[in-house]
């Protein structure tokens, strides 16, 4: 799911012209200070769609003819994208205040494409620098962000400085939330990739919590895992669901999987050996090369090991490639938890390229 930037114009990205507050020429045109430098390293390093979305006061009011308009709202534009910033979208409505139309903020009639597709709106953000950009914010479900001194409305991050705003989104860790009900389960998880290895997991399988706590901590990623599942019929619907939604929580958290390293492998324990690789590459695939000689491992079913990472890797559309060997069953299935722990904590990193690893530009 993609996360945006949904960034105001007058106030935020130019300066409103202090005496009649009105843009309606470009000699009043002035960028607002230090928003090209951050804006772009945003643009660059950051992992937001980023779409501009403006009432249209200003330029294109009634005081500044229509035909006037375009060329300087295309200047701007222009000057942006000159420094690496691009707009998906630029949404203008064109209504008076006394019109009072949805599509004039904070009303979200523009924003519907966002508002009902595949976009994660918990963890976008709407800056701008009046009180109605913030109400939009909690009128999406996002986040509000607000350029100047003081907002009475609630909102994450008040300043009047750019630099704050990128040192803030670039502090802000990859998580992700899943919740997966059916006849059969009803699972929460949530996943911090950014996080130190905390982990509260309660699958109602012990086997099973111990070897998602491997993931947590080996991974050092936070982790949590709530299920009520139909245990008296017997332990796949657990296993299995909980694979899926464990991967389709790493597959939010990575989004585009822009910046980070990709690939991951290893990890020896005891009399085992495991080999283990994986690619966050967007195409799922498992291969899977080892045997267990016992039915079960406490009080999870080995034939499910092989289940799980099948199902993570379909959700996760990762590629896995696993071989173990070794004498102690018990000590061959976690060395495989951990080496994927290990593996996933190699493949998430972020690197300095701030790219998507891809000579394709897509994952």
């Amino acid at each position: 799911m993609k996360k945006v930037l949904f960034i105001d114009r007058d106030g935020t990205l130019v300066i409103e012209p202090p005496i009649d507050y009105q843009l309606d020429s470009l000699e009043k045109l002035e960028y607002y200070p230090a928003v090209f430098q951050n804006l772009s390293k945003i643009a660059r390093e950051l992992d937001y769609e980023l779409v501009m979305v403006t009432n249209q006061d200003g330029l294109g009011t009634d005081s500044f003819p229509e035909a006037d308009f375009w060329p300087a709202q295309n200047k701007i534009i222009q000057a942006f994208e000159n420094e690496g910033v691009v707009f998906s979208e630029v949404l203008i409505d064109k209504s008076f205040p006394h019109e009072n139309k949805d599509t004039r903020k904070p009303g979200t009639g523009l924003l519907n494409k966002y508002i009902y597709g595949d976009y994660d709106l918990a963890n976008s953000f709407v800056i701008g620098d009046r009180e109605t950009d913030i109400m939009l914010a909690n009128n999406l479900g996002a986040n509000g962000i607000f350029i100047g001194d003081s907002c009475k409305e609630s909102c994450v991050l008040i300043t009047p400085n750019w630099k704050d705003i990128y040192t803030f989104l670039k502090s802000k860790p990859r998580k992700a939330l899943e919740q997966r009900r059916t006849n059969e389960t009803d699972i929460l998880i949530e996943l911090n990739l950014d996080g130190t290895g905390k982990n509260d997991i309660a699958t109602g399988l012990g086997f099973f919590d111990h070897m998602l706590e491997q993931i947590a901590r080996h991974g050092q990623m936070d982790l949590t895992v709530k299920v009520n599942g139909d245990l008296e019929v017997d332990e796949h619907h657990t296993i299995e669901d909980v694979a899926l939604a464990l991967g389709t929580c790493f597959d939010k958290a990575l989004g585009s999987r822009k910046g980070i390293e990709r690939y991951g492998f290893l990890l020896p324990m005891d009399d085992c050996l495991t080999q283990l690789a994986i690619d966050f590459g967007g195409r799922p695939w498992l291969v899977w090369d080892t045997d267990f000689s016992r039915e079960f491992i406490g009080d999870t079913p080995t034939e499910m090991f092989m289940h799980f990472f099948k199902s993570f890797s379909d959700n996760a559309r990762c590629n896995l490639n696993i071989k173990a060997e070794g004498s102690n069953e018990h000590h061959k299935i976690e060395s495989i938890f951990k080496a994927f722990a290990k593996a996933i904590k190699m493949a998430v990193r972020k690197d300095q390229n701030f790219a998507v690893p891809s000579t394709k530009g897509v994952l």
